[in-house]
């Protein structure tokens, strides 16, 4: 079976090389960073188009490595420009990622698990049983392909920002989460900063250290509420990890980072869009650095949540600002093109079983 290339770090990448290709130690950096740079930077997924590569190796290479084995089946393009793509794995297997353009940068939100275990009671990924954590190749690949199909190759950077925020927790996909960002951050390859990656959690406590320490990228809490009590009822997660304990691991995280935590918080009506709390909401914030997102919330068929209206988004918005605290409105996008997660993969199962 062959080695997915997207699965190794650029060090795995030089001891694989070595130790199954049979290259020689003194030429490991340069043949590393002939593929590093052809596949990350200039989109290549085929020996034959390295040239600057001997023929003979090239024909080695390709018997034993493969570059991306997932691939887009379904593109869904919103009035608003935002691009929906169900991505098929070799497995058979769908997740999906989403591209959202604005006018300063251009976002990936890419999925981490197939399906989901956490059972959000307002997701629409709460509802897909977990399948598997994707491996670092099937995450890293939703980037490539999004890459492909928006041809951002070379000196431009149409993809700027890339969030974890798809289908699935990744932080209990740690282990491939790690080597995914690893191979994003790789100054030879994609070369995205730490400011250009963040890593969205449901609040999975004993991993937010861990995730400080070795992987260092901003960090979103999936809040969307400001009490236990609350969040009980719309995030089962949060009756094994208390919000006290996330406060805790937060202040942890925003002292080693030097960053603000961003808290995600979804906007619906007549649950947790009250007056009361915002109140709970910046006696929550005064704890640690942080910043919210206030989310319209984006509706799916036999959901039991409505959207809070705009009116009163800005208004539980202004509460928090005056209070001294940052508080942003983030638009629904692509709503015509089932983007909320879980979604678009929903309906093509839908479609796929049999009548």
């Amino acid at each position: 079976m062959k080695q997915n290339l997207l699965d190794l770090t650029y060090e795995d990448l030089k001891f694989f090389l070595n130790s199954k290709i049979g290259i020689e130690e003194k030429k490991l950096n340069m043949r590393a960073q002939q593929i590093f740079t052809a596949v990350y930077q200039k989109g290549l997924s085929d020996f034959n188009q390295l040239t600057t590569i001997p023929v003979e190796l090239r024909k080695v290479l390709d018997k034993n490595i493969s570059f991306n084995d997932s691939k887009i089946t379904e593109t869904h393009e919103s009035t608003d420009g935002t691009l929906k793509f169900l991505v098929e794995l070799l497995d058979g297997n769908k997740v999906e990622c989403v591209y959202i353009p604005e006018k300063t940068r251009g976002t990936i939100c890419v999925s981490s698990q197939v399906g989901c275990s956490l059972t959000c009671t307002f997701c629409r990924s709460g509802t897909q049983k977990l399948v598997k954590n994707l491996s670092a190749s099937e995450i890293v690949s939703q980037i490539i392909l999004v890459k492909n199909k928006l041809k951002d190759w070379g000196d431009q950077k149409i993809v700027s920002n890339i969030v974890f925020m798809g289908q699935g927790e990744p932080l209990i996909n740690m282990k491939n989460l790690k080597t995914a960002i690893q191979i994003l951050k790789d100054k030879k390859g994609l070369n995205y900063g730490n400011k250009k990656i963040t890593v969205s959690t449901s609040g999975i406590a004993n991993k937010i250290v861990e995730a400080a320490d070795e992987i260092g990228t901003y960090l979103a809490l999936s809040l969307h509420a400001p009490t236990d009590k609350l969040r009980e009822k719309i995030m089962p997660i949060n009756k094994k990890f208390k919000i006290k304990d996330l406060i805790k691991q937060l202040k942890y995280y925003t002292s080693v980072v030097k960053e603000p935590i961003f808290l995600e918080y979804v906007m619906l009506k007549g649950v947790n869009d009250t007056e009361d709390c915002a109140k709970q909401l910046v006696r929550l914030m005064a704890q640690f650095p942080s910043k919210v997102n206030l989310i319209e919330f984006n509706s799916w068929p036999g959901v039991k949540f409505q959207p809070t209206e705009r009116k009163d988004i800005e208004k539980f918005s202004k509460f928090i600002q005056d209070k001294g605290y940052m508080s942003f409105i983030r638009r629904s996008r692509g709503d015509d093109v089932l983007a909320a997660c879980g979604q678009l993969r929903t309906e093509s199962e839908k479609k796929s079983k049999p009548n």
